[in-house]
């Protein structure tokens, strides 16, 4: 006797199988014909895959734009400055309402795991107070990772140390830090040596914003890939946007790849992101920003697509879809063939996962019990429709459901179409 089977499926690997839950977790994946259960949800035809994992985002921050200006220039660094701007008139209840917006909106899109970077460059630490809190409040059906993230600097801010380590101290998962935003190049490496060296004495990962520029000598992640392995951090560290990397001497990248690579230092690039916020001082031709993908790749490195910003001083737009990512990510990176687009999505499922070291995800049995439906036929097809998302599973139960759209153009001759667009308006049941 099963909770609940999904039947019919076919999953992102091709094959066609039913999945029984039982509690929080699977307990069949196998034909479950003529087997019982409470609740039964036919998808055959569709999709069903592991949940989306966003490894990068500001929740802090999501939901504000226009408050209590908009970017005008489009630039990191006035984004940077409008933050600051707002968080003197942010408050905590604030902060967890449009976070838990934000997550009802993530969790009907079947986003389940999100790592969020939080501001600790504040006395009164407010945002960590907030997204502790909010961590709280989502964790029946989001799994929330939080990073100490000194957004003016480690040492650029005469107190972000200490407040990093607080922030620490109250709960924060993840050890953040931003070192091309420190005064010198000097002062930047020596950032990733001491936050290396807090992440392994308190055995906890490291997340750093790393190279977000288009300078090609920003190379913070060559100390990055180095204090990892001095540390013994490998497979615990990540560096996020790496898009200077865009415009580094091809040599100097072929030495640096192995190193990454010997490292285990996953990569998190932001396309939607860095390609809107890079290339903001060329004239033509325009840089874009985005990383080597296709390379680290190679190199065995993990890299995963993140969203980084919805609604906020750095980002005008967002959907909470991280289908949406992986396609603005596919057309960047070039990642057209059959199987770099397969790849695309296993990078917002699989890799993303493996980057926030959850350990019991994935659809096998025993993992956690949370799935996703769409209304695709496979990876691929999901990718280029963003399909309706029809059930989202979260830790066994059922908390995000929507009826098939049928409908159907009525010109003569037309074919017909059963995809339409996600319509992110259904709500989450708790």
């Amino acid at each position: 006797m099963f909770d609940l089977i999904i039947k019919g499926g076919t999953l992102p690997n091709g094959t066609i199988n039913d999945i029984g839950i039982v509690g929080d977790r699977i307990a069949a994946i196998e034909s479950l014909n003529g087997v019982a259960a409470t609740t039964i949800i036919d998808a055959t035809g569709d999709l069903v895959s592991p949940p989306f994992v966003d490894p990068h985002f500001h929740m802090d921050a999501t939901l504000s734009y226009g408050i209590p200006r908009i970017n005008g220039s489009g630039t990191l660094l006035e984004g940077i400055a409008l933050w600051g701007e707002l968080k003197q008139i942010v408050t905590i209840e604030d902060m967890i309402e449009r976070g838990l917006k934000y997550c009802d909106w993530a969790a009907s899109m079947g986003l389940l795991a999100i790592r969020s970077h939080v501001d600790v460059c504040d006395d009164r630490l407010l945002g960590a107070q907030a997204m502790l809190e909010l961590r709280e409040q989502v964790k029946d059906y989001i799994d929330l990772q939080l990073v100490a993230f000194p957004q003016d600097g480690f040492y650029r801010d005469p107190k972000a140390k200490a407040n990093t380590l607080r922030a620490l101290d109250m709960g924060i998962d993840i050890v953040g830090g931003i070192p091309h935003f420190e005064r010198t190049m000097v002062d930047g490496t020596a950032s990733v040596r001491e936050l290396c060296e807090i992440a392994a004495n308190r055995g906890l990962m490291i997340d750093l914003h790393c190279d977000e520029t288009d300078d090609p000598h920003s190379r913070h992640v060559e100390t990055l890939a180095a204090e990892t392995i001095r540390c013994g951090l490998q497979g615990r560290a990540a560096g996020s946007h790496l898009t200077s990397m865009h415009s580094m001497d091809n040599y100097y990248v072929s030495k640096l790849l192995p190193l990454m690579a010997e490292a285990e230092l996953a990569a998190i690039p932001n396309p939607l992101i860095n390609i809107t916020l890079q290339g903001r001082h060329d004239t033509f031709p325009k840089r874009r920003g985005l990383t080597r993908v296709k390379e680290m790749q190679s190199h065995g490195i993990t890299v995963g697509w993140g969203q980084d910003c919805t609604l906020d001083p750095w980002y005008s737009l967002g959907t909470a879809d991280m289908l949406d990512v992986a396609f603005m990510g596919l057309h960047v990176a070039q990642m057209t063939h059959p199987e770099e687009m397969q790849r695309c999505f296993t990078m917002i499922t699989e890799d993303n996962a493996k980057i926030l070291n959850l350990s019991d995800y994935g659809l096998k049995v025993g993992a956690t019990a949370s799935v996703v439906v769409l209304d695709a036929g496979n990876p691929i097809e999901a990718i280029r429709l963003r399909p309706d998302r029809l059930c989202v599973v979260s830790k066994g139960k059922v908390i995000a459901q929507k009826a098939r759209n049928n409908s159907q153009l009525s010109l003569k001759n037309r074919p017909k179409d059963t995809h339409r667009r996600h319509n992110p308006s259904y709500g989450i049941a708790h």
